[in-house]
């Protein structure tokens, strides 16, 4: 039975390739309501280059417009050692965990000069600090930047008959890296300044990815005895919080050239993709052979539909200033019809080639 339903996945993973060929298609404006979800209806990507080119935020926003307009207001930020936030990381023992970043607030002014700080200078050993919160922080914590982006994307409002979900604010530099990973929505992304480069996997390859149930964990500061402890969130927090580097002074803020990694508490076990279709060697499934990665690269300007459900990595590169910065638009699946349940059952069929509880992602004893 196995074997079969391994020939099975494999011609399915072929079939939607031969049907679905060639790159990411290229838009000269954007598209109608009825343009957009044509390609909605059929799960494929776009990007409309210049789309947002005639945006305030595009036209105005560097550094120095971002400082004068957030100054010193508290801002969450994501810290890490390596750029590497929710991330899979492999420990010297070969076994694997899932690693959130130290989350805490610092005044926007000194997030952006240290994201410069650390991007001009190749030896610096400086953590990597990323704005991220993807929690429709344009319209909360940086609300004072909201007016110069429209309030919805009016193509994907129109078509899909509802407003955005959550509007976020990305910053960071080229330290910072996005693991592979899909998220539940039709997500409209636009790049502001630097550039973006985005690797792309249809929901149909998701017995490529070597989906894995994996250990939880946060970075956290070394404990010294200058250093107050970390508080941990509470078991329905998805990542533990930090107390603020602006109350906890400059111990605390020295530590973060130290960060550690630290079990949850409560033990959690999350899936994820342990697969990096830049490292094709490493951690494949029988599968993987058969993985076409789409790329395509975002400039200042340019506007990305990447649909629901499919696979994506993301690096970057930074403008002449030392930062890199997008804005998202999220609007929520629609969760009736097939594209849900085939999705679900999909991915549910390549866990059982590989001998894994679709219900969890872990591997199957029976």
């Amino acid at each position: 039975m196995r074997l079969s339903l391994t020939n099975e996945i494999s011609d399915l993973i072929n079939s939607y390739h031969e049907l679905n060929s060639g790159p990411v298609d290229e838009l000269e404006e954007e598209p109608s309501p009825l343009e957009f979800m044509r390609y909605v209806a059929r799960n494929l990507p776009f990007v409309v280059r210049k789309g947002a080119s005639d945006w305030a935020a595009v036209k105005e926003w560097n550094a120095k417009y971002l400082v004068d307009v957030m100054g010193e207001q508290l801002v969450n930020v994501a810290i890490t050692p390596h750029g590497n936030a929710d991330s899979v990381v492999e420990l010297e023992d070969n076994s694997l965990i899932f690693v959130k970043p130290y989350d805490t607030e610092e005044p926007f002014s000194k997030v952006i000069k240290k994201i410069q700080d650390q991007e001009r200078s190749l030896s610096s050993q400086e953590p990597t600090r990323y704005a991220q919160t993807q929690n429709d922080n344009l319209r909360n914590e940086y609300i004072q930047l909201f007016s110069d982006l429209p309030k919805d994307v009016p193509f994907a409002r129109i078509s899909l008959q509802k407003s955005p979900d959550a509007i976020n604010f990305w910053l960071g530099n080229s330290h910072s890296t996005t693991a592979l990973h899909k998220d539940n929505y039709e997500n409209i992304y636009v790049q502001v300044r630097g550039r973006k480069h985005f690797v792309l996997l249809p929901p149909v390859e998701g017995a490529c990815i070597n989906e894995q149930l994996i250990p939880a964990a946060t970075y956290t500061p070394r404990p010294t005895s200058t250093s107050s402890s970390t508080s941990r969130s509470s078991p329905t927090s998805s990542r533990s919080h930090s107390p603020s580097l602006a109350d906890t002074g400059t111990a605390l803020d020295e530590g973060l050239n130290d960060l550690v990694v630290s079990l949850d508490e409560p033990e959690e076990n999350v899936p994820f993709a342990t697969w990096d279709p830049d490292l094709p060697d490493q951690r494949p499934t029988p599968f993987s052979k058969y993985s076409r990665p789409l790329r395509v690269t975002l400039d200042e300007g340019d506007m990305l539909y990447l649909p629901a459900l499919w696979y994506h990595k993301v690096s970057q590169s930074c403008s002449s200033e030392g930062i890199c910065c997008a804005v998202n638009y999220w609007y929520d699946l629609d969760f009736s019809g097939s594209f849900w349940s085939l999705c679900s059952f999909t991915r549910a069929v390549g866990l059982l080639t590989l001998g894994r509880n679709p219900q969890h992602g872990e591997e199957d004893d029976a």
